[in-house]
């Protein structure tokens, strides 16, 4: 990897970002499956929709940019997964599963709000406008897919579930 450029970083970010992207499509079904509550399962299946939505607008940005595929797969979101892939063949109580479902993909989320934050102030930086706002658009969407996750984690499956089957 060259990094002469702010334009290599932000080639770069792209790249990996569109790695990421194209697992996490191979992964997030394997994630609505494992879920036991149908609202996790539900997130999980839009956030879904919501990824190949991401892959398009990255494909879109690599265009606008001149940016060729990359050919290096993005290491940090592979071990993301296979955390997570530890979760959804593991044996137990199903709401304890869907907190550790909750965890792998909140996990996930925070990598993805990071990486996209990134790569949105790089294309402010090169006056890339529209990838900007592509950018922009994804990285609230991530958003709103880690506070969802936290509101079925607090909304009812911590206080009311989990916890007051530890205290019997």
């Amino acid at each position: 990897m060259q990094l002469g450029s702010m334009h290599d970083v932000f080639t770069h970010e792209i790249q990996d970002l569109r790695s990421a992207e194209s697992q996490l499509v191979e992964a997030l079904p394997k994630l609505a499956q494992a879920a036991s509550s149908d609202e996790l399962r539900k997130a999980f299946e839009t956030h879904l929709d919501e990824t190949r939505d991401h892959v398009r607008r990255l494909d879109e940005i690599m265009a606008q940019a001149g940016i060729t595929a990359g050919t290096e797969k993005c290491k940090g979101m592979e071990g993301l997964i296979k955390e997570g892939d530890q979760t959804v063949t593991a044996q137990g109580d199903p709401m304890v599963k869907d907190a550790a479902l909750i965890s792998a993909a909140q996990r996930v989320e925070h990598y993805e709000i990071a990486a996209y934050g990134t790569a949105r102030t790089l294309a402010d930086e090169l006056g890339f406008d529209d990838a900007k706002d592509l950018l922009d658009q994804t990285l609230d969407e991530e958003s709103q897919a880690d506070k969802l996750l936290t509101k079925i984690a607090t909304g009812g499956m911590f206080k009311a579930g989990i916890n007051q089957k530890a205290q019997k």
